[in-house]
């Protein structure tokens, strides 16, 4: 599996119940995980071969290369 060390995003919930959902690569995207975090929790996701994208549903700050974006609920 081919990877790239430097496509990674921090995600940290700022509320209870925060929906972090990797989309597949390829013709059909498709919706392949989901993790659900409560405030304070922090997951690092990696962009992969399989991974071309990132859904956040809920209130949660994202921190990426190019800079921190907070979502809102």
């Amino acid at each position: 599996m081919e990877t790239n060390n430097d496509d990674f995003i921090v995600v940290k919930a700022k509320e209870n119940g925060v929906q972090v959902i990797g989309l597949t690569r390829g013709q059909d995207t498709k919706f392949h995980h989901t993790e659900k975090l409560d405030k304070g929790e922090v997951l690092i996701a990696q962009f992969t071969s399989h991974t071309s994208a990132v859904k956040i549903r809920g209130k949660a700050e994202v921190l990426t290369k190019h800079g921190k974006v907070e979502s809102e609920s």
